[in-house]
């Protein structure tokens, strides 16, 4: 096979296929010289294997830095919802449930805009702030999720529940509550912040799912 008969793909797949070809001729490691990936003078092969090992190396310790500061703050929020459901559970009343949740909200997890309403109360707990009227098409909505909404405030009639009416919220978390699987809704957990970007579209909804299935389980007590 003649020199200009070699394709660089034959090439590769030659030196791949013979990882002992460079063992076999290690003079030839010192005498190729590669041009250096951002200019400038070219460099040996060997140093070219280093300069590309380094950079995996840095990317792998990237990742693995990501890794961490992931898990640690995936411990902080599930130690954030140990506490929070310890509160619930020691909650002497249940009349008291509802504002657990809410302070819960606030002081746990940093939520500055909180709303909670339920409905089909048993008589005893109908005179609580909770159990303010709730309009159709917030229970039609609560009754349609499937999982928790995060967004911005586009209006949701629950939205008014907050704060000043919500005019100060631009990003919110609506929280469906049921009975275990029973396909229609018993209240609505409401979370709101003037950040923007506290509650996304694209965040992930695992925890405020944990949070809806505590709570639920919470306040399923004083539904009939």
């Amino acid at each position: 096979m003649t020199k200009s008969s070699l394709g660089d793909e034959q090439v590769a797949r030659y030196l791949r296929d013979h990882p002992e070809f460079f063992g076999a001729h290690p003079e030839l490691l010192a005498s190729i010289s590669v041009p250096h990936r951002h200019g400038g003078k070219a460099i040996s092969l060997h140093e070219r294997q280093l300069e590309v090992l380094r950079e995996k190396h840095r990317a792998l310790e990237m990742k693995l830095a990501e890794l961490i500061r992931t898990g640690q703050e995936n411990d902080a929020i599930a130690d954030k919802l140990l506490r929070w459901t310890r509160q619930l559970l020691l909650a002497p009343d249940a009349e008291r449930l509802p504002a657990a949740v809410i302070d819960g909200m606030h002081g746990a997890f940093g939520v500055p805009h909180v709303a909670l309403r339920l409905w089909g109360l048993r008589e005893a707990y109908r005179g609580l702030a909770c159990a303010a009227p709730v309009e159709v098409d917030a229970i039609t909505l609560a009754n349609s999720m499937k999982q928790p909404y995060c967004g911005p405030n586009a209006d949701f009639q629950a939205a008014s529940w907050l704060p000043q009416g919500g005019a100060t919220t631009r990003s919110t978390a609506l929280i469906a509550l049921r009975k275990g699987a029973e396909p229609t809704a018993f209240g609505m957990l409401v979370l709101g912040s003037s950040d923007p970007g506290r509650f996304q579209m694209n965040m992930g909804t695992a925890f405020l799912e944990r949070i809806a299935d505590i709570a639920s389980a919470a306040l399923s007590r004083l539904v009939e």
